[in-house]
């Protein structure tokens, strides 16, 4: 239960004063309910008024504060501005221009011959100086201001009130940073780092404090929460070999050191009572699979069933093909199922898994409903983790009698304070090594204006009996006039596939996610078996799918699609013996960020290295959105905050659990303040899937 100390950062805004109706609602389009809303609304730049009282100091385009004696009104001419004449100290003409409706009551606001002090930015109007809407000020000038994110019907100045209304609700806490770390970083303790931040342009420890301080918040929720998984008592998986090895000996080469680093981290997590819980990371190509399939058949020796979840019926179906092709003879009974399955087939798969005649079940996310039951779950893969909710991997997990060791997967390289910051409950393995077998792929850049040359170029590559890939980032006309507005936007998917067909005949397939899955799954093994040449797609083709022939990717507008994208769609081709070429078909106006990741696409295949560059340009809300990442979003820390703090946030997280009696110590205790001011406390309890 949250302390009582605490409960007026929580009161809502409209307690603190002269917050009426209207303020209310202007604060709540800036997403500010509560007072510590308004704390944590950080200024995102400050305003700089000199104060003077000649106009002879002046410079044009700086804002200045200075006393005037009003000389005469101009009322306004048509549209034009209420002009108002008036001398400085030395009787300099300066004009204050009002327009529109800020130009009402002007005359007994500035009556003439009065001497009033201004502040505005200084501009020349007709040879003589003039400061358009300037605000009449009273007492000492602030030389500097906050400028905050503002909505309709809330100021700056209006936002600052509230931050020094708020500030004094705030306690004085007990400090919670390592005291070593807050020496070595010179930071300013919780409540006068708050200060700072609304008072003081200078504030860059005060803000890297509070930054921490949310990564901190973030990362000790994580650790409680896998302190408490390893309290929860699961079922360990012993692997007796007479499996694993006979698939180790049957493969056409031998595993990468990250392959076999990675499958004896899976094997040590799963040989203890406490449920594994893992995330895997796989470059384009590192071998995935292989690893997932030894962890299956850890769980199948040691006398378990083993699920293996993909995010799409089409993905599901390779999978489950995959492992058929790569199990051979093993006397192993695998299973599919899919919300596709119906009927007698269905009830078939089912009785069979309640039964335990199927060791490995595939499918979609149908594998976890209610009526699913499974005799023995020890081992649940999910595939592309971020395309699943929390609830949904529980609903999994509620599946054994006992919490299932856990290990997901992901095709997408994730930059390591990413990982840590949006996965932080699992442990990590790696895979960073290209097998033996892989050949590189050659990409280029192409302008999309040669267009004609890259057809003759795909005939060619088709005669040669070849495959192709052609990716287009949009799928109809119902984005026609963000086609028609931009001549580079690249054709939509029906209607690129309508003209390769043209001239090419049958041998194109088409497939996007809007099509039935019955007609895309045709369209898709007509072309993985070779009956098709070309497969037009969208992104729908990122992950999963695999035809060593197709040794051709064409991705159209390549400028749209982001760094990591882009290397999975790269990650289709290279995949059998031939030498496999990537175009990148752009348009002629690039931005520089489009420059920049279409140069890195050429020097370099190695996807931890591209989802470092794609951080850097497109940030880490773009990289991983919430839809992958989960309510991780963070309030005061920026991407480039998180990138360098928080490493040290979570070492001290762990220093914490490990040296400081985790929230029992001293520490602990102030800390427990912070996890409720960052309203981590409710995370501790309903973290539990990652």
């Amino acid at each position: 239960m949250r302390p009582d100390r605490l409960n007026p950062l929580f009161a809502a805004a409209a307690s603190l004063p002269s917050v009426g109706p209207a303020a209310v609602r202007a604060l709540e389009r800036l997403d500010i309910a509560r007072v510590k809303d308004v704390l944590f609304h950080f200024p995102i730049g400050w305003r700089h008024t000199r104060s003077i009282t000649h106009l002879a100091d002046a410079r044009e385009g700086e804002r200045v504060a200075i006393p005037v004696t009003i000389v005469a009104h101009e009322p306004p001419r048509g549209r034009g501005p209420h002009r108002i004449a008036a001398d400085d100290a030395g009787g300099l003409g300066l004009v204050l221009a009002f327009f529109g409706p800020r130009a009402s009551g002007l005359a007994a606001r500035f009556p003439v011959g009065s001497t009033i002090t201004v502040a505005g930015r200084l501009d020349l109007w007709n040879g003589c100086f003039q400061i358009i809407h300037p605000e009449p000020v009273q007492g000492r000038v602030a030389e500097a201001e906050p400028v905050y994110p503002l909505t309709q019907g809330m100021t700056s100045r209006r936002l600052a009130a509230l931050a020094t209304s708020a500030l004094e609700r705030v306690p004085e806490l007990e400090e919670w940073i390592e005291p070593s770390l807050l020496a070595k970083k010179g930071w300013p303790a919780f409540r006068e780092a708050l200060s700072l931040v609304h008072s003081n342009p200078e504030s860059e420890a005060a803000r890297n404090r509070l930054a921490h301080d949310e990564l901190f918040a973030s990362q000790l929720a994580w650790a409680l929460v896998r302190a408490r998984r390893r309290r929860v008592k699961g079922r360990a998986l012993q692997g007796s070999g007479r499996l694993t090895d006979r698939l180790l000996e049957s493969l056409p080469w031998p595993l990468t050191g990250a392959q076999r680093h990675a499958i004896a981290e899976i094997a040590g997590d799963m040989a203890q009572p406490a449920a594994m819980l893992r995330l895997l990371q796989g470059d384009v190509g590192a071998g995935k699979t292989v690893v997932a399939l030894m962890a299956l058949l850890f769980a199948v020796e040691a006398g378990a069933q083993g699920a293996f979840l993909a995010p799409t019926d089409l993905l599901a179906r390779q999978h489950h093909a995959t492992l058929q092709t790569m199990l051979g003879t093993l006397p192993v009974r695998l299973g599919f199922l899919s919300g596709r399955d119906k009927g007698k087939a269905r009830e078939a798969t089912l009785s069979a898994l309640a039964a335990g005649e199927i060791d490995i079940l595939v499918g979609t996310h149908a594998i976890f409903m209610g009526a699913v039951q499974y005799r023995n779950l020890g081992l649940a893969i999910v595939d592309e983790q971020h395309r699943f909710g929390v609830a949904q991997r529980m609903m999994l997990s509620e599946k054994a009698d006992r919490p299932p060791h856990l290990l997901v997967m992901t095709a997408t390289p994730i930059p390591r304070t990413l990982a840590l910051a949006h996965f932080g409950e699992m442990d990590v393995s790696r895979l960073d090594e290209r097998p033996p077998g892989r050949q590189p792929v050659d990409t280029r850049v192409v302008a999309l204006a040669r267009l004609d040359d890259v057809l003759d170029g795909l005939a060619r590559h088709i005669a040669s009996g070849a495959q192709a890939y052609w990716v287009c980032p949009l799928l109809d006309a119902g984005v026609e006039e963000e086609v028609q507005s931009d001549p580079d936007a690249a054709a939509p998917a029906v209607a690129r596939a309508a003209m390769l067909k043209h001239r090419f005949g049958n041998s194109v397939a088409l497939v996007h996610g809007k099509m039935p899955g019955a007609q895309r799954d045709a369209e898709m093994a007509r072309f993985q078996s070779g009956a098709a040449k070309v497969l037009v797609a969208t992104t729908v083709i990122e992950v999963g799918v695999d035809v060593p022939n197709a040794s051709l990717m064409v991705i159209e507008a390549a400028e749209r699609f982001g760094l990591a994208q882009l290397h999975q769609l790269r990650g289709r081709v290279g995949r059998g013996t031939a030498k496999s070429v990537c175009l990148l078909l752009r348009g002629e106006n690039l931005s520089a960020s489009a420059k920049e990741r279409l140069k890195m696409m050429r020097a370099t295949d190695d996807g931890f290295a591209i989802a470092e560059a794609d951080l850097k340009l497109r940030g880490a809300g773009e990289l991983l959105g919430t839809r992958q990442s989960g309510d991780q979003g963070f309030t005061i820390a920026t991407p480039e905050q998180v990138s360098r703090l928080l490493p040290a946030a979570d070492a001290d997280a762990r220093l914490l659990m490990a040296r400081d009696g985790g929230l029992e110590g001293p520490r602990g205790a102030a800390a427990r303040n912070l996890l409720y001011i960052f309203e981590k406390d409710a995370a501790v309890a309903t973290l539990r899937g990652g």
